[in-house]
């Protein structure tokens, strides 16, 4: 299965980025960085000057970096898999990859037990060029009723939920 290696790498740069912005404001709030004086400034005059003439811009610069650390903290809830519902079984995704190895195409595939074991979800995500008339036949004849049998039993409620990617 495909790692999400993408959010690791965003939140390990962002991470590492506000740690070090963190770390010189410290520095220089303590008076630590050595040729500056604890009074330099930190904008050039200009810019102080056009902030000073204009204050909506503070308002506006502090809105946005609310708004950009909401959105870091939602892009962190959902790598974490706050929100996601039910429990992840390997035994079922198995199953399912295993009953479809034959259709091409395939990029993501998952089987999730939801609530107290009354119904499962199986989510699939392919290419377009994917014979999806054939995974559904495959899909309704064999497969689902295998994995519900093996999960848990005949008469759990299953999605199945396929996504063709563009």
């Amino acid at each position: 299965m495909r790692q999400y290696a993408g959010n690791r790498v965003g939140l390990a740069v962002v991470g590492a980025v506000l740690m070090l912005v963190g770390a010189y404001v410290w520095l220089r709030a303590d008076d630590r960085l050595g040729g500056l004086s604890p009074r330099a400034k930190v904008l050039p005059e200009q810019t102080a000057r056009l902030v000073a003439e204009q204050q909506w811009t503070l308002w506006a610069a502090a809105l946005g970096l609310m708004l950009l650390g909401l959105v870091a903290l939602r892009w962190l809830l959902l790598c974490l898999g706050w929100g996601r519902q039910g429990v992840r079984s390997g035994t079922g995704t198995a199953m399912l990859c295993v009953g479809l190895k034959d259709v091409e195409g395939l990029s993501r595939t998952g089987v999730r037990v939801v609530g107290d074991g009354d119904h499962l979800r199986i989510a699939i995500t392919c290419a377009p060029s994917a014979d999806v008339g054939a995974m559904v036949g495959k899909l309704d004849k064999e497969i689902v009723g295998r994995i519900r049998r093996e999960v848990r039993d005949d008469d759990t409620g299953t999605v199945v939920r396929i996504h063709v990617r563009r």
